[in-house]
C-alpha cells in the first residue's frame, strides 16, 4: 500500500506541485483502505457520460485544478446531475465556472461521483509541528469546527485506545452517541478511520505536511463512513532534503 500512495505522490511532485488535487488525494486514502466512494476522472465529455452510466445517476461533478483548491467558491462543484443531457450542459457550466474564476487553472479533468446519502459530519486532520512531529486532529464538522474547535489532537502513532478516547474527549460527542433518540453514529467506523490515518502518516512521514478529510460522512451504527472531501499537502523535496540532514547530523552529534 505503501508503495502505490508513493507513486501517486511522486507523480505529483515530478508535475511541480505540492498539493494534491482531491481525486489524487483520495488514490492516497484508497492505498490505505480508508473508504472513498467509487470515482472516476474523466477527461472529455464521453468518458464523463460513459462513467457516469457506470456509477448511475445522479451524479456529482467536480472539476479538479491544482489552482482552484477551494472548489465551492469556484462554483465547480455540481450535484445531484439526474440524465445525459444535464450532465452534457454542467459540463460546459462547469469549465466556464473555471474559467470566470481562474482563466489560467490547469484543469486535469472532472471526478464523476455518486450521489452520496448524508450522514453526521466530521473533520479528520493532520499537522506536522517541528517539535512533536505529525499529529491527528479529530472532531464534528460545520459549526463544531468552524465556530466552537470541538477538536482534539494525538502525536502519531496512536492506537485503538487513543482513537476511542478522542472521540469521546470531544464536547459534542453525544451527538455522536445518540442524543435525544437518534441511533448512534458508527463509532467502530470512526475509529478504523483514525487508525488508518495513523497508519498512512507514520509510513509516509518523509512526504506529508498536512491533511484534511473534511467531510467524512459517519452513518449509523454498523453502515460505515465515506470520505467525501480530502486535501493532501506533501513537502517540497528540498524540506525532505533538510530533514535527513537533520538526523544524519543528530545521529552522529
Amino acid at each position: 500500500m505503501k508503495e502505490e500512495a508513493l507513486k501517486v505522490i511522486e507523480e505529483v511532485l515530478k508535475s511541480g506541485r505540492t498539493s494534491l488535487v482531491e481525486y489524487e488525494a483520495k488514490q492516497v486514502l484508497k492505498a490505505y483502505g480508508l473508504p472513498v466512494p467509487e470515482e472516476k476522472l474523466a477527461k472529455t465529455l464521453d468518458e464523463a457520460l460513459r462513467y457516469a452510466e457506470e456509477i448511475g445517476y445522479p451524479v456529482a461533478m467536480k472539476l479538479m485544478s491544482p489552482q482552484i483548491l477551494h472548489k465551492s467558491d469556484a462554483k465547480v462543484v455540481l450535484l445531484n446531475i439526474k440524465t445525459p443531457d444535464e450532465l452534457k450542459e454542467k459540463w460546459e457550466l462547469i469549465h466556464e465556472n473555471a474559467r470566470k474564476y481562474r482563466p489560467d487553472a490547469e484543469i486535469l479533468g472532472v471526478l464523476i461521483a455518486p450521489m452520496l446519502k448524508v450522514g453526521r459530519e466530521i473533520i479528520i486532520g493532520v499537522t506536522e509541528d517541528p517539535q512533536f512531529g505529525h499529529a491527528i486532529m479529530f472532531g464534528l464538522g460545520g459549526i463544531f469546527v468552524e465556530v466552537l474547535k470541538d477538536v482534539t489532537f494525538r502525536i502519531v502513532p496512536i492506537t485503538e485506545r487513543d482513537a476511542r478516547k478522542m472521540i469521546q474527549e470531544i464536547k459534542s460527542y453525544p451527538i455522536l452517541a445518540g442524543a435525544r433518540g437518534e441511533e448512534p453514529a458508527d463509532i467502530d467506523a470512526i475509529v478504523n478511520l483514525l487508525l488508518k490515518v495513523s497508519d498512512l502518516v507514520n509510513d509516509l512521514r518523509d512526504y506529508i505536511k498536512e491533511m484534511d478529510l473534511n467531510p467524512v460522512f459517519v452513518y449509523e451504527k454498523g453502515k460505515g463512513a465515506v470520505v467525501v472531501d480530502a486535501r493532501i499537502i506533501v513537502k517540497e523535496p528540498t524540506e525532505k532534503k533538510d530533514e535527513i540532514n537533520t538526523e544524519y547530523r543528530e545521529r552522529c552529534a
